[in-house]
C-alpha cells in the first residue's frame, strides 16, 4: 500500500465519526471509498464502500459508512494529496456551473452536489436544480438554445431529470415543478440539510482566492 495511502487510511482515529468500534471500522472505511472515487473515477459510492470493505479484509455485513461520510473523507483526501490541482478544477467546474445557471437563470437554478460543497472529483458532474411550472419549458429552452439532452428516470410523483452532455463532463439537471417541490427531501443523504447555492452564491465563491474555494465559509442557501 502506498505511504500516501496509509498515511490517509491511518487518520481514522482522528475523524469525528469514530467515536466506537463501529465508527473507527465505518471511518476507516470511507477513507478508503473517497480514495477509490478520487483515483479511480467510481461513480456508484455503495459499490466503492463495498470494494472498500473487501480491499481492508473487513468482515462480510460490517458497519458501511454514511454518504456524508464520504462527503468529509473526500474532502480530507483532496486537502492532503490534490491540493492546486483539485482548487483548479474546482474553480472551473463552479465557472460552468455559473454559466449554466445564467444561461437557465429563468428557472431559479441552485447549484447542489460535490461542485456546490467542494468534495467533488473530476467526474462528479455539475448538479443544478431548477424550478419551473412545467418540465416541458425547460426542455424547450434546451432545445431553442440548440442544446442537446436526455432524460433520465424519473418517478412519478419526483422531479424531471435530464442529462446534458458537456465538453468538460456532463450537467444534470432536476426540473422541480410545484407538485414535485412537495415531494422534495428537505435533507440529503447523509440527514443534513443539502447545500443549494443561487447565482450570487456561487459569483461569491469564485470571487475568492484560489486557496480558499473549497472553503463553503459564509452564510448559504440550505432550503
Amino acid at each position: 500500500m502506498p505511504r500516501s495511502t496509509r498515511k490517509f487510511e491511518n487518520r481514522r482515529s482522528e475523524r469525528r465519526f469514530a467515536f466506537d468500534g463501529d465508527g473507527q471500522q465505518r471511518s476507516v472505511i470511507a477513507q478508503a471509498a473517497a480514495r477509490l472515487i478520487a483515483e479511480h473515477g467510481i461513480t456508484d459510492w455503495s459499490m466503492a464502500k463495498r470494494k472498500a470493505a473487501r480491499e481492508l479484509d473487513l468482515a462480510h455485513g460490517v458497519a458501511m459508512p454514511g454518504d456524508e461520510e464520504i462527503e468529509v473523507a473526500l474532502a480530507e483526501y483532496h486537502a492532503l494529496f490534490s491540493g492546486d490541482e483539485h482548487l483548479a478544477m474546482l474553480r472551473a467546474q463552479r465557472e460552468e456551473a455559473l454559466a449554466w445557471m445564467r444561461h437557465l437563470a429563468a428557472f431559479a437554478p441552485r447549484l447542489t452536489g460535490g461542485v456546490a460543497a467542494g468534495w467533488a472529483t473530476e467526474d462528479s458532474g455539475i448538479r443544478l436544480e431548477l424550478d419551473a411550472d412545467n418540465a416541458k419549458s425547460v426542455e424547450l429552452a434546451l432545445i431553442n438554445a440548440g442544446t442537446r439532452y436526455r432524460p433520465l428516470s424519473s418517478h412519478a410523483e419526483g422531479p424531471v431529470e435530464l442529462a446534458v452532455e458537456t465538453p468538460s463532463g456532463g450537467l444534470h439537471l432536476v426540473v422541480r415543478t410545484l407538485d414535485s417541490a412537495r415531494h422534495r427531501a428537505r435533507r440529503d443523504r447523509g440527514a443534513k440539510d443539502e447545500l443549494r447555492l443561487d447565482v450570487s452564491e456561487v459569483e461569491a465563491l469564485l470571487a475568492r482566492n484560489d486557496d480558499e474555494i473549497g472553503d463553503v465559509g459564509f452564510p448559504l442557501s440550505r432550503e
